[in-house]
């Protein structure tokens, strides 16, 4: 046992975690709490000393004060929803599960603001603003479970993150608790302000490194109309290219996704839609701008998929049918996933780049001979090749890792980053710190400052070792 399991086992038998809300020790219990949903076969676990379940920001930070006294590392987890390795437990680590903080503390129609604590699922808070005619515009794919705070961690972004952006678009100010047991408050109430370094923003997507969450005040805006919808079959992956391209110079659809061609097989095998099995991509997009100018603005999209050659184009302005047409794309994952164990990719490039990245990523999957299917969203570069394999074969691993490997190299070459939206974890230490070769000795810095003993999710991003 190593001195860190000793001193978390010390820690649990001598009651040090009183007041921390529910307490786990139960060895069959902590299985569950060992891993995120990363890459099944490819990243390390260990087994936490105890879990504790809090429901308030006191309770919170009696755990991470009797963390900190006692040396013990602390793995914060929401859902555990992620796809990085994030929220992997440490051998004789303290887990923070932050599932039972489920509480709406404030919600604002007049300022337009949510104040809500961690564990809030996504689509509760969504659900929340819809009742008040107002959006809350992050929609990770996981938004029907995955937390706030998980979201924050990652800075998560979503479908309609073309048009409203990421977690961090959305944030005004942060609850947390810092290494020693500090409860601090940063950002603003107001909608703008500038006074002092802007630690929300260094704060989300920090993969709970520096701080836990225990609260988050984000910005609300007005339910937008009902959007109109469209769905293109390209036969060529650069007329695709072309028009996504086109469409961003001069519109800004409130989504704009594609899939290649190898995901438009695993849809149509899971659920047939009469797909164009020939086509290499097709293009979906919306527009919630209204009901005559979203009009306008899908037939415009409509001209411009036919202009750069789309083979098919059908719109729609009804709510129903757009469901329909954008079936397909929601179940992309899904369709991947049915077909053996997934490694779900999610890196970004210069929006030129969109298609050198899909003909690299098939040439990858040949070259590696597994199966990739890449989906993700074009507005903005954020592709998710996803890798499929059978985790109980050692020989698939390997391939996987570095059809994995090879595809982040691509993104780095082709000028963009290693990780969009799910963050870097376990999965991707090595190739973040090549990407952030320039910055590692500040990244280690800013970490150092914040928590100086390394006890808070301390093996994951590299520059947190």
């Amino acid at each position: 046992m190593t001195a860190a399991a000793a001193a978390a086992v010390a820690l649990v038998r001598e009651a040090g975690l009183a007041g921390v809300g529910e307490l786990l020790v139960d060895p069959e219990l902590l299985a569950s709490y060992r891993h995120d949903q990363a890459a099944p076969g490819l990243l390390a676990s260990g087994t936490p000393a105890a879990v504790a379940r809090p429901t308030t920001t006191a309770e919170v930070q009696a755990a991470v004060i009797a963390a900190a006294r006692a040396g013990v590392p602390v793995v914060a987890r929401g859902a555990g929803s992620g796809l990085s390795g994030g929220a992997n437990a440490i051998d004789g680590c303290l887990v923070l599960s932050l599932e039972r903080m489920t509480q709406i503390v404030d919600l604002d129609p007049g300022a337009l603001t949510a104040t809500v604590q961690a564990g809030v699922v996504n689509h509760a808070l969504r659900d929340a603003a819809a009742g008040e005619r107002l959006l809350y515009a992050p929609d990770p794919a996981s938004y029907e479970f995955s937390t706030i705070g998980g979201n924050v961690a990652t800075n998560a972004g979503g479908l309609c993150c073309v048009k409203y952006g990421v977690t961090r678009d959305a944030l005004l100010g942060l609850e947390v608790v810092r290494a020693d047991g500090e409860v601090m408050r940063v950002g603003h109430a107001t909608r703008k302000g500038v006074t002092g370094y802007d630690l929300t923003s260094l704060l989300c997507g920090s993969e709970g490194t520096l701080a836990i969450v225990t609260e988050a005040t984000v910005r609300l805006l007005p339910q937008p109309p009902a959007a109109h919808t469209l769905a293109a079959s390209f036969s060529r992956l650069d007329a695709a290219g072309h028009a996504i391209a086109a469409i961003c110079r001069r519109h800004r659809p409130s989504m704009l996704e594609l899939m290649d061609r190898t995901t438009i097989g695993a849809v149509e095998a899971l659920q047939p839609m009469e797909l164009d099995l020939e086509a290499e991509a097709m293009v979906f997009a919306r527009s919630d701008a209204g009901r005559v100018e979203g009009a306008e603005e899908i037939a415009a999209l409509a001209r411009l998929c036919e202009q750069a050659g789309a083979d098919l184009v059908l719109t729609s302005d009804e709510e129903a049918e757009g469901r329909m047409l954008m079936a397909a794309r929601r179940l992309a994952f899904i369709a991947l996933e049915r077909q053996g164990s997934t490694l779900l990719d999610d890196v970004a490039v210069p929006l030129p780049a969109v298609p050198a990245l899909l003909r690299g990523i098939e040439r990858i999957a040949e070259r590696t001979g597994v199966l990739i299917g890449t989906f993700g969203h074009a507005g903005d570069g954020n592709m998710h090749p996803t890798i499929v394999y059978d985790h109980t074969d050692a020989d698939a691993l390997v391939r996987a890792r570095a059809a994995f490997d090879a595809i982040l190299a691509l993104a780095i070459d082709l000028g963009g980053t290693v990780t969009g939206e799910h963050g870097v974890g376990l999965l991707k230490r090595e190739a973040a710190a090549r990407e952030l070769a320039g910055s590692l000795d500040l990244q280690r810095a800013i970490k150092a400052a914040f928590d100086p003993h390394g006890l808070l999710n301390p093996d994951k991003v590299p520059w947190a070792a």
